[in-house]
């Protein structure tokens, strides 16, 4: 099956990184149609390589950093508005800039969603490929767990080894249904910054869709250092916290109700791990306590109010979401 993808790239202050993902990218055995990159207000060379790199992308500045969460807002939002037409079939295939897609990557994916059309009969909402960290090993922190509660469609796709129905993935090479974000009418919430921005939006698309895991597809993701979920996040756990709190609070229609039991499990015992084995425990309960408050005594300002000073995305994001 003939699928258009467009490549959607966050950039920050990672010009070394950014020019690998890019020619990870100008390097795949089947091409992206269409690539983006999301600069956050870089203040090193990033936009200069974004600009002057042989893959010639779409290259939009920011005026200042808006996360994860909000480059991923507008890089969809914008992708939406150029590039989508109902009548193909369009995937969004999006990561970091230190993703490094191996040359495989994207063709493993789209075989996954053959194999998803031969034997569930439709095509998958979204798919996420294998991270592995730079000595090889699979980076645990972007593993997604094996969807408990199946209503439809295989649980594993005998068409790609390996791979298996998913409830959430991360945003670390994942291929997204252009089709489906348009049925949905949402995006990413920019007010998360980061942490569980991926979570939020894809376990959305995935209450009523179809979601793999493709192992066969594999990326190089460059962090810093190796580590799970659930390892020390110092100051972040603050966004931890408060984010999954506001996606309890407000996002409870996206799951059944022993899915949102399971998610109250997961969470709880998530963060019991994290303090438990975090290098400072005083600190990690004070994060805690700040991310609990502005969980339940907040809410997320919305995507149009957090870029009303980005004219572009604001208009690309108002088409989507409204």
């Amino acid at each position: 099956m003939h699928c258009e993808v467009t490549a959607i790239v966050v950039s920050y202050n990672r010009e070394e990184l950014l020019r690998e993902c890019l020619t990870g990218i100008q390097r795949q055995t089947r091409k992206a149609d269409h690539v983006i990159v999301i600069d956050n207000a870089s203040t090193d060379h990033a936009l200069r390589v974004a600009r002057t790199h042989p893959l010639h992308p779409h290259v939009v500045e920011l005026n200042k950093n808006y996360g994860g969460a909000g480059g991923f807002c507008a890089g969809i939002a914008l992708a939406m508005q150029h590039y989508y037409r109902p009548d193909t079939v369009q995937y969004l295939w999006v990561m970091d800039d230190d993703t490094i897609p191996k040359r495989t990557a994207l063709a493993q994916l789209l075989d996954a969603v053959d194999a998803s059309v031969a034997e569930n009969g439709v095509l998958p909402t979204v798919l996420g490929s294998k991270a592995v960290w730079t000595d090889g090993r699979e980076h645990l922190m972007n593993k997604p767990r094996l969807r408990t509660f199946v209503r439809k469609g295989q649980r594993f796709l005998q068409g790609s080894q390996g791979a298996f129905q998913v409830r959430s993935l991360s945003f670390v090479s994942c291929l997204i249904n252009a089709g489906a974000v348009q049925g949905l009418h949402r995006l990413p919430l920019a007010a998360y910054f980061l942490w569980n921005d991926d979570f939020e939006f894809t376990s959305a698309l995935l209450k009523r869709g179809i979601g793999y895991y493709v192992p066969n597809s594999v990326v190089e993701h460059r962090t810093k250092v190796f580590g799970s979920s659930d390892a020390d996040p110092g100051a972040r756990f603050v966004n931890e916290v408060r984010n999954k709190i506001w996606m309890m609070r407000l996002r409870r229609s996206d799951f059944y109700a022993e899915e949102y039991a399971e998610l109250l499990l997961k969470t709880m015992r998530r963060w019991a791990l994290t303090i438990a084995r975090g290098a400072d425990r005083e600190a990690l309960l004070t994060y805690f306590q700040e991310g609990w408050n502005q969980g339940w005594h907040t809410n997320p300002e919305s995507n149009e109010a957090i870029f009303a000073s980005e004219p572009l995305a604001e208009r690309a994001i108002k088409t989507v979401e409204r």
